[in-house]
């Protein structure tokens, strides 16, 4: 049931995508962290930059990349991937498989314990899977849980999943994802999202660090933790150090100045290929299936469902226009200099099952865009004025050049004379709370994957209770998403791939814009740069060492 990454591979290949890390000359300190150690586990400090954001470390409560980035070095998981592969293989795990189609049975290794002596045992697991689906945070991923039916603790070290439907083509995968991190039952409360300072305070680690110090979106400290026993193995440094920045271009000038070791999300194009002419600094290149993204609240946007002009046909007519109207090559051409490119559906491009029905559904059918398309469209259904979208986008978690893309969307939709547009930007750690309570009509996202399936592009998005939580519903599109998670046969899961994305190209629940990378800065002097770049999506500080 482990899934291969053939298709991944074939994801690189035909979408020609590729990330950027960057490396830079460091000081004998290991960079500007602060923080100093022993060699015993390779070397000192490796100090990570980056300007993500962390909206929190219970992993009830979030499911975003700058959360995950922090959780994925200190919390255990049942199943991960190693470095420079995207195959799932047991992690705290001695062995996990399916012992019939609608049951996975875990056997956790013995004496397990967490880094505050607290013993890890298969009642955490149960727990730590309950209260992800209990709480059920409106930022949080339960929704990866949906054909979750029951977790049981048969004994001390025996966990079995029970799964609503039989022969879950990714339950494996889904293990190692936001969902996975295994917490202390003893430290966190089983019905509410836990605070960071009491999270830190409790020390419910075990995975490859512990956190030593955390001042929140400024710097966090790890130290590496002896009692790990998982997958990954012992850090090759003794030591990691995460620095905040609240602009790419400081990011980019400290990598320059050699003041971190190690950066991720986000550089501007720009400033990659000015770095690469650099010659203190080296350009490594790897895959990526990021998406980027509009997303429509089914409420709140024109003609939506609670306005009170609501009308869904309407509602629908203004969402095809602005598929007709918005120019995806423009934006990649002149704010990504082509390290992002067009997306014409909700899966990436090279995938098993992927297609593009919106490039040959909207604007002039080949991917370019129509004004008479969409003024017929917004016409026809009795549209005769220009409609205001009032358009959210986040200036800092999806990259200083956000502010460019949506400028150039902004600018493409006036340009047509059938919108005006009301952007708005707000900071990530807001954004991310206020785009579920309705705060927004129309607005931006970005999707970066658990897991290298195209299931990963479907569930999240377009099941009742989606992550999105856009109160977009269409029974059909929820019984095809559910039987392509479910069918053993490759082709005919791929057919049904295709049928998912047909039908929400139909609809337009979101507006997919652009397919592009992971990003990940390093230092010139830290080995194992190019195992950060590896296609489970996942920033691995402990691979890294100088």
């Amino acid at each position: 049931m482990i899934k291969s990454t053939t298709g991944l591979h074939r994801a690189i290949a035909l979408a020609g995508i590729s990330a950027l890390a960057l490396t830079a000359c460091t000081g004998p300190s290991g960079g500007g962290g602060g923080t100093s150690s022993g060699g015993s586990a390779g070397g000192g400090a490796i100090t990570f930059g980056t300007t993500d954001k962390v909206v929190t470390l219970d992993p009830a409560g979030s499911y975003d990349a700058g959360s995950f980035l922090v959780m994925n070095q200190v919390y255990p998981f049942l199943m991960n991937s190693k470095p420079g592969s995207a195959e799932v293989s047991p992690d705290i795990a001695e062995s996990a498989s399916f012992t019939s189609p609608t049951e996975f049975t875990v056997k956790l290794k013995p004496n397990l314990k967490f880094a505050n002596g607290h013993a890890l045992t298969a009642s955490d697991v149960k727990f730590s899977y309950d209260r992800v689906v209990k709480i059920d945070d409106p930022n949080g991923p339960a929704s990866l849980l949906s054909n979750l039916k029951s977790v049981e603790a048969k004994d001390d070290t025996t966990v079995v999943f029970t799964l609503k439907a039989g022969n879950d083509q990714v339950f494996p995968s889904v293990l190692g994802t936001n969902t996975g991190p295994i917490v202390d039952e003893e430290v966190f409360p089983a019905d509410k999202v836990m605070s960071d300072e009491d999270i830190v305070a409790g020390k419910p680690f075990a995975g490859p660090y512990t956190i030593d110090s955390y001042k929140k979106n400024e710097l966090v400290s790890l130290k590496s933790n002896p009692d790990y026993n998982g997958l990954l193995g012992k850090p090759a440094n003794d030591s990691a150090v995460i620095k905040y920045y609240a602009d790419s271009n400081n990011l980019k000038l400290d990598v320059q100045g050699g003041n971190i070791d190690v950066a991720g999300r986000s550089l501007t194009a720009t400033d990659a290929a000015d770095l690469d002419k650099d010659s203190k600094v080296k350009v490594y290149k790897g895959p990526g299936g990021e998406l980027r993204y509009i997303v429509f609240n089914f409420d709140t946007m024109p003609f939506g469902a609670k306005t009170p002009e609501a009308n869904p046909a309407k509602a629908l007519a203004v969402r095809q226009a602005m598929a007709d109207i918005v120019d995806r090559q423009a934006i990649s051409d002149q704010v990504y200099k082509g390290t992002y490119v067009p997306a014409y559906s909700v899966v990436a491009d090279g995938l098993p099952g992927a297609t593009q029905p919106m490039k040959e559904m909207y604007g002039d059918g080949s991917g370019k865009p129509s004004l008479d398309k969409a003024k017929k469209t917004l016409s026809d259904a009795g549209i005769t004025g220009p409609v205001n979208i009032k358009l959210q986008y986040n200036p800092d978690h999806y990259g200083k050049s956000s502010g460019d893309e949506y400028a150039m969307v902004k600018e493409q939709l006036e340009k047509s004379g059938l919108f005006t547009v009301d952007l708005q930007s707000t900071e990530w750690v807001t954004y991310s709370k206020a785009r579920t309570a309705d705060a927004y009509p129309v607005y931006q996202l970005g999707w970066f994957p658990d897991y290298s399936d195209a299931d990963n592009y479907l569930t999240p998005f377009f099941i009742p209770g989606n992550f999105l939580k856009n109160h977009y519903e269409n029974p059909t599109v929820t019984d095809l998403v559910q039987k392509q998670l479910t069918t053993p046969d490759k082709t005919e899961r791929q057919k049904l791939i295709g049928d998912v994305q047909t039908a929400v190209a139909k609809d337009l629940s979101t507006l997919p814009l652009l397919q592009g990378s992971q990003l990940l800065v390093a230092g010139k002097d830290v080995k194992g740069v190019e195992k950060t770049l590896d296609p489970s999506f996942k920033t691995r500080l402990g691979v890294l060492s100088k």
